[in-house]
């Protein structure tokens, strides 16, 4: 019902694999290069780990802005600028990323028997593309 609605209105659909920390795992490509990341509703903005700038090839600018989150609070972050980001049929060409440390973040996942992620996908990306979140049959739906 929900899937068929959607459709009609040009949505796109994507699975997302629920982890055992609990979150929505999914797969993006930026730049080009693929990576598994969480969804995170509560993020206001898609993150990457510094690990992830040349994989990505992010260009890396300082930034004032200081994160927090998952435990960690006053972290030093860089931003990049125009950015591809496809999720499965979607995509954006201005994207703009913070770029932080995620190491918490992954020693965290791995902890939990979970897969480390090369960032977040926040509320910035969501709010863009009108996401919507099936949560009992795990997909996203975004407008294309």
């Amino acid at each position: 019902m929900l899937k068929e609605f959607l459709e009609k209105k040009g949505y796109t659909k994507i699975k997302l694999h629920l982890t055992k920390t609990n979150h929505f795992e999914i797969k993006a490509t930026i730049n080009g290069k693929k990576g598994l990341f969480i969804l995170d509703t509560g993020a206001s903005n898609s993150c990457v780990g510094f690990e992830g700038i040349e994989t990505f090839k992010l260009k890396a600018e300082d930034s004032k802005i200081k994160a927090a989150g998952a435990g960690a609070t006053d972290m030093d972050t860089q931003t990049s600028k125009k950015n591809k980001l496809k999720i499965g049929k979607w995509s954006s060409n201005k994207v703009v990323l913070v770029l932080f440390d995620l190491t918490h973040v992954n020693t965290a996942l791995i902890n939990h028997n979970s897969k480390p992620v090369d960032g977040i996908i926040g509320a910035d990306i969501l709010k863009k593309a009108k996401a919507v979140i099936d949560y009992e049959k795990k997909y996203l739906y975004l407008k294309l």
